[in-house]
């Protein structure tokens, strides 16, 4: 089953399968979504296959959200994909640890689906050249 051609893949990187199911639902009208439960599934899959943007939360088991983002910024051909931090942390400090790993974009869960969609569309409008 491959995705719409018109559609662009995103990849959500998160160790619960709650919400993987979550965010799967939210985004499948308008993008092919990718999963991935931890770090290194999220690298091989950046590297195998065409990622419009990187759904992130911050903590995972092992490798956490914001050394994955570290880790993906620290790669020329990753520079400036677009990463949004999805996470349960919320606290200011949380944010600028976000910002500082290179994190497009900060929100927090519980999300809802309509405003997840409407910052998808921000970083992935093909008109986004306004300011």
């Amino acid at each position: 089953m491959s995705a719409q051609p018109s559609q662009l893949t995103v990849l959500a990187v998160d160790d619960s399968p709650v919400m993987q199911k979550m965010i799967h639902n939210a985004l499948k009208d308008e993008y092919n979504v990718l999963l991935a439960d931890n770090a290194v599934d999220a690298l091989s899959t950046i590297y195998h296959q065409t990622i419009a943007l990187i759904l992130l939360d911050v903590s995972m088991p092992g490798v956490d959200g914001l050394e994955l983002c570290r880790t993906v910024r620290s790669l020329p051909q990753f520079q400036n994909l677009p990463i949004i931090m999805l996470t349960a942390r919320d606290g200011a400090f949380d944010k600028v640890q976000g910002r500082l790993a290179g994190a497009t974009e900060y929100l927090t869960k519980p999300f809802d689906g309509e405003h997840l969609r409407q910052t998808l569309r921000q970083f992935l409008s093909p008109t986004n050249t306004e300011a």
